[in-house]
């Protein structure tokens, strides 16, 4: 049992704030959280209960300030990111290899999915940033801020035993030949079939795909020609084994990191755009 008087004397503060504070906690509640005995206060059932999470709270308060207190010099700094399907994994690399060049050390967790998915992430903070093909989409309810990375053009690829059967100059040798198509959920897709539309020029579409890689790994199979950003052609010749039959800049492709925050602050995120700026407006 105890009363307000000895709690204001502990505390340091006067009995009206006290009493105060413990009417808008119970109004709050709902419930009572004292019962009167005479001049003394005594917990009620209720009561007992927010006292025991209150002190496990505190406890774990506690607890939190010296694990802080004792964390071991360098301990790397997490760096959360989502990216989408869309985003080929060469560019991906690109993108967040200056956040591990900082002075501070850095681990990266990388997810991969949906933009969809990883907006939700990104609302819940369980992670930092998502880097996508397009700003966050207007069907989605997701209160975020959308940095420009950069944008380039495209260019085709095809296996050597494809391309001989291309007949014509580019473009026009692409019509009736077999195209990949990235899926419905990327930017880039209506944006070649327009530029192709208006060339009239009509590709026999014979596979579509939200995962940029496994688009290549068809393509590597002589399935059908596809694309990818000219930033990485030369890696994707290498590693696909294939043949580059052309390049437009007329469909461009575009690279987005979004945050919760307007303005960047965060050192790994400032890295990454601002090195990512240079490297995909010069090409």
């Amino acid at each position: 049992m105890g009363s307000i008087a000895r709690a204001s004397e502990k505390l340091h503060l006067t009995s009206q704030t006290i009493s105060g504070q413990l009417s808008l906690l119970e109004e709050h509640l709902g419930e009572a959280l004292f019962s009167r005995v005479g001049r003394n206060l005594e917990l009620t059932e209720t009561g007992r209960l927010v006292l025991s999470y209150a002190e496990e709270i505190f406890s774990l308060g506690g607890e939190l300030e010296e694990m802080l207190r004792n964390l071991p010099e360098g301990r790397p700094q997490v760096f959360k990111v989502g990216i989408t399907d869309a985003v080929p994994k060469s560019i991906a690399y690109r993108l967040l290899a200056p956040a591990l060049q900082l002075p501070e050390a850095v681990r990266i967790i990388c997810r991969e999915g949906s933009i969809n998915s990883l907006l939700a992430e990104l609302a819940l903070h369980k992670v930092d940033l998502v880097i996508a093909d397009g700003p966050i989409p207007s069907s989605v309810n997701v209160r975020g801020f959308n940095h420009p990375l950069g944008d380039c053009g495209i260019t085709f690829f095809a296996t050597a035993t494809l391309a001989r059967k291309l007949k014509k100059d580019f473009p026009q040798n692409l019509d009736k030949m077999p195209l990949l198509l990235p899926g419905e959920m990327t930017v880039v897709r209506s944006r070649l079939i327009e530029w192709l539309d208006n060339q009239h020029i009509y590709p026999r579409i014979v596979g579509e795909f939200d995962d940029s890689a496994l688009m290549k790994a068809f393509g590597q199979t002589g399935t059908g020609v596809f694309i990818a950003p000219t930033p990485i052609a030369e890696e994707v010749k290498k590693q696909y084994g294939v043949v580059i039959i052309g390049e437009t800049n007329k469909v461009r492709e575009q690279f987005y990191a979004i945050s919760v925050e307007r303005k960047i602050s965060h050192p790994a995120v400032a890295a990454i755009t601002e090195t990512a700026r240079e490297w995909l407006f010069s090409n």
